[in-house]
């Protein structure tokens, strides 16, 4: 039979544990923010949604893709940029986006005062219905 001394422990493990995963979920919670607010989240970790308004493969140099969320080239507001190292990871190639929707999920840093996620896996773009 457990003692009040056991049970106590008990109690204060389980809370400590709750108190542990609520934090977690609350760090694995990720912002949402629209592209031509990105660049206020520079440094931040979030989610930018929006609609593909121009993409360009570029094949010279690193050869990067870049997809411009909302406004076109160049007037773009936000960049998802794809080095072409990474291409040959996504199925489809990354240009094949234009016109979709899609959120881009990553740390977001700022190339000549535009916002700019470097996605480095297919997995950080998610294509919405």
């Amino acid at each position: 039979m457990p003692t009040g001394i056991a049970i106590g422990l008990r109690r204060a493990a389980a809370f400590a544990l709750l108190i542990t995963l609520a934090t977690a979920t609350d760090a694995l919670a990720v912002t949402k923010v629209v592209p031509a607010d990105a660049i206020q989240h520079v440094g931040q970790t979030a989610t930018v949604c929006g609609r593909v308004a121009s993409a360009k493969y570029v094949t010279k140099g690193r050869m990067p893709t870049f997809l411009n969320l909302d406004q076109p080239y160049p007037n773009q507001v936000f960049t998802a940029v794809i080095w072409g190292s990474v291409r040959p990871k996504f199925k489809e190639p990354p240009e094949t986006l234009q016109g979709k929707t899609v959120c881009v999920t990553g740390a977001i840093s700022a190339y000549k005062g535009k916002a700019e996620i470097v996605v480095e896996d297919p997995g950080q773009i998610v294509v919405q219905p």
